[in-house]
């Protein structure tokens, strides 16, 4: 797959400009998004990833095409997992709800920058590495583990993670205990300060490093192209904040979810161990030759990831029949 300099740089200024348009005409003015409007560019932002797929295909073939919908169905369930730790962040904070969509789509933004930096040393390791194929595959499959270990404690995880962010920040600078509108510092009798506001955005920040450290893997078995890697998370974060507020209410149904995205890192885990093992080069495994191992393609990495997620979804939801969503300030 070749993709030119500028066929880069337009992708970025274009990505770049949604981003920018969201700002403008949603998150500057503090106010909290009507459930209808969330739904409407929700709805608007899926639709120009998945017509960025096709454009993909016309442009690539049909192989590229699908790497990049599955690496975005995977990347948009990963975002959706993300969900739960903002709400417990935000609530943490007690962020007011006219002020979450600002921190929600900075942080989303300095999310997807620190990605690119990511997906660039993952690009490095993988072309200049084969073996990178046996640490992703095996951190994958760790990553499972834990999703299941720490069902039901996020909150408490979380928790931990904010005091160490926040003492952390307030050893090296001075930190009012009150929201001062939407700045993130504010100047009190000639002297700086942060509001809880930019340590909100710091949280968020660090949060998705982490997130990044599980979902750029779990991308990179599914395609080797840096710019569907790129693309997919581009895509898959933008509308992360409308999601935010449309089924912020309803996360707490989606009790399976966790152990519906264990098997699929699970899954991608396993495929990326297949195939090191098909591209060995290392000595002390078949003597460095390659092992000759079944691959799992493309098809049936999406299918396996869909029905997973249909599964997930639909188990939730019937488990949680009757209940009545809790709405998440």
């Amino acid at each position: 797959m070749n993709v030119s300099a500028v066929g880069w740089l337009v992708t970025c200024l274009v990505i770049l400009g949604l981003f920018v348009f969201d700002f403008v005409t949603h998150a500057r003015t503090p106010q909290a998004p009507t459930f209808r409007e969330s739904a409407i560019w929700s709805a608007v932002y899926i639709a120009i990833a998945i017509i960025f797929g096709f454009v993909v295909m016309w442009l690539w073939g049909g192989t590229y095409g699908g790497e990049y919908f599955a690496g975005y169905v995977t990347e948009k369930a990963l975002s959706v997992d993300n969900l739960f730790v903002f709400v417990i962040i935000m609530s943490s904070f007690a962020v007011p709800r006219e002020n979450q969509q600002k921190v929600l789509l900075i942080g989303i933004v300095l999310a997807l920058v620190m990605r690119g930096g990511f997906i660039a040393v993952g690009a490095a390791a993988i072309n200049a590495y084969s073996w990178v194929f046996y640490l992703f595959g095996f951190f994958l499959v760790y990553t499972a583990y834990k999703l299941v270990a720490e069902h039901g404690h996020e909150e408490e995880v979380e928790e931990k993670r904010e005091s160490r962010i926040i003492a952390l920040t307030r050893r090296f600078v001075p930190t009012t205990d009150e929201y001062h509108g939407g700045n993130l510092t504010v100047k009190i009798d000639g002297k700086r300060f942060v509001t809880p506001m930019l340590l909100a955005l710091l949280a968020i920040g660090f949060t998705d490093i982490l997130f990044a450290l599980d979902s750029i893997p779990a991308i990179y078995g599914l395609t080797e192209q840096a710019y569907l890697v790129f693309t997919a998370n581009a895509f898959a974060l933008m509308g992360l904040r409308q999601l935010f507020f449309l089924i912020g209410g309803l996360l707490d149904r989606l009790v399976y979810l966790s152990y519906g995205l264990s098997i699929i890192l699970a899954f991608i885990g396993v495929k990326l161990v297949l195939h090191a093992l098909h591209e060995n080069t290392l000595s002390f495994i078949n003597g460095g030759e390659h092992v000759s191992v079944p691959e799992i393609s493309t098809g049936l990495s999406l299918s396996v990831i869909l029905g997973v997620l249909v599964v997930t979804a639909g188990a939730s939801l019937l488990k949680t029949r009757g209940d009545q969503p809790v709405a998440k300030d």
